[in-house]
């Protein structure tokens, strides 16, 4: 309940909250001008073709002030592009969460299984990529479930391991008790394991959809004629790198969103201690 005292402190506590908020944001908007104050100079430098901030920001305001225009075909805003994005990457994320974490309990659960499958995900895990593509094209024919397959294969290892290593470490004394009660697999699996397990599969996760993020750019510079890839590519066939620039933010800001996004679910779901 608010009393007279109260409502004269009211301005002093939004001074004091304000000021707590921007002594947060601070190391944040130093490092952004750090950052911004190089790339100024480095635009500076005689015969180079990268453009400054400002330049950036002036020759493509059209893109920036509109990101919702459609005058058809390939000509339409950020928005629609980075939508066309993001539909591949939840279908493949989305693929890659079903499938990996299965895999990732069934190897911690079953030393046959986890014999099996433990040098087939040594021996894929590093391939980067692009280098899937080629078979995704000879596989599926077709460039959007070849995008969706680059965007699965490389977001399923983080998955897969981060879940394997959850089951790993849970506490003996969890599996005692789950014995001792008497839980029958599918209680002991919803009660004992999962719980337990949440923190390292989010963690996957969150590693997962910025792996994500990153295949579909690197699958739409060669298959597709959409989204924000396919964006970067036309623009360095114009030879226009403002373009390209804006389009990096772009790429940046959304895949912070989607980490943050990531983040905040994980909060919410997994267990608090």
């Amino acid at each position: 309940m608010y009393t007279p005292a109260n409502y004269q402190n009211f301005p002093q506590q939004i001074v004091k909250a304000t000021y707590q908020k921007l002594k947060q944001l601070l190391p944040s908007i130093f490092g952004i001008f750090i950052f911004l104050t190089l790339w100024h100079f480095l635009s500076l430098r005689p015969n180079t073709t990268l453009p400054s901030p400002l330049t950036v920001v002036t020759d493509t305001w059209d893109l920036i002030k509109d990101p919702f225009f459609q005058k058809g075909g390939n000509n339409k805003g950020f928005f629609w592009l980075i939508m066309a994005s993001l539909r591949r990457v939840v279908v493949g994320y989305f693929l890659a969460t079903v499938i990996g974490i299965p895999i990732g309990f069934i190897i911690s659960l079953n030393s046959f299984c986890r014999k099996a499958v433990d040098p087939l995900i040594q021996l894929l895990r590093p391939v980067a990529p692009l280098a899937w593509l080629p078979l995704a094209q000879a596989v599926f024919l077709k460039p959007n479930p070849s995008a969706i397959f680059v965007i699965a294969i490389t977001a399923i290892w983080p998955i897969i391991l981060n879940t394997a290593l959850g089951v790993k470490l849970i506490p003996k004394d969890y599996i005692n008790v789950a014995k001792l009660v008497g839980l029958s697999p599918l209680e002991n699996f919803y009660k004992i394991l999962l719980p337990a397990t949440l923190p390292y599969i989010f963690t996957g996760l969150r590693i997962a959809i910025g792996l994500s993020w990153l295949a579909v750019v690197a699958a739409e510079m060669l298959l597709s004629d959409d989204g924000i890839g396919f964006f970067i590519v036309d623009a360095y066939n114009n030879a226009n790198i403002e373009e390209m620039i804006l389009a990096i933010i772009y790429l940046g800001g959304v895949g912070l969103v989607l980490d943050k996004i990531m983040a905040f679910i994980a909060e919410k779901v997994t267990p608090q201690e």
